[in-house]
């Protein structure tokens, strides 16, 4: 089934602001927010165990990329986590997305980034090897082998 609620994005640097923003919602809302890199690295996975005791959907949003058997070991802690979406970098290539299933199990959804949309078409040219379209294209075109959500 397709989620229906919009992602809020927790782009917070603590705990406190989190609460303080949560508080502006009905108790009992359930949300589907996300966690960013800035928040989880000030807070630690609590955060998740946190949103997640309030009744709250968690997308996690680290972009992990690395090697396939360090992506995997990490999916493997996240995943008991309880969160709901991670996501990967694209870039990392098959064997890393493949390890990152693997290692996150079937309960949670598993996306993979393939541009940040920081990066300007002009420094995709620059430092990139296939034109912006064509590369998203490709990545696009790996997701289905790879059953990514």
């Amino acid at each position: 089934m397709r989620e229906a609620r919009p992602v809020i994005a927790l782009d917070f640097p603590s705990f406190e602001a989190v609460k303080q923003f949560l508080a502006l919602f009905p108790a009992g809302e359930s949300l589907y927010l996300k966690v960013g890199m800035e928040l989880y690295y000030a807070t630690g996975p609590e955060i998740v165990s946190y949103l997640k005791g309030l009744g709250h959907s968690v997308f996690l949003d680290l972009k992990l990329h690395d090697i396939p058997n360090t992506v995997k070991s990490a999916m493997k802690v996240l995943s008991h986590l309880g969160v709901d979406m991670t996501n990967v970098h694209a870039a990392g290539g098959v064997e890393m997305m493949k390890a990152a299933r693997e290692g996150l199990g079937k309960e949670a959804k598993l996306i993979a980034v393939t541009q940040l949309t920081s990066t300007s078409e002009e420094q995709m040219r620059e430092f990139q090897i296939f034109k912006p379209v064509f590369k998203n294209l490709s990545f696009i075109m790996l997701r289905k082998p790879l059953k990514q959500d």
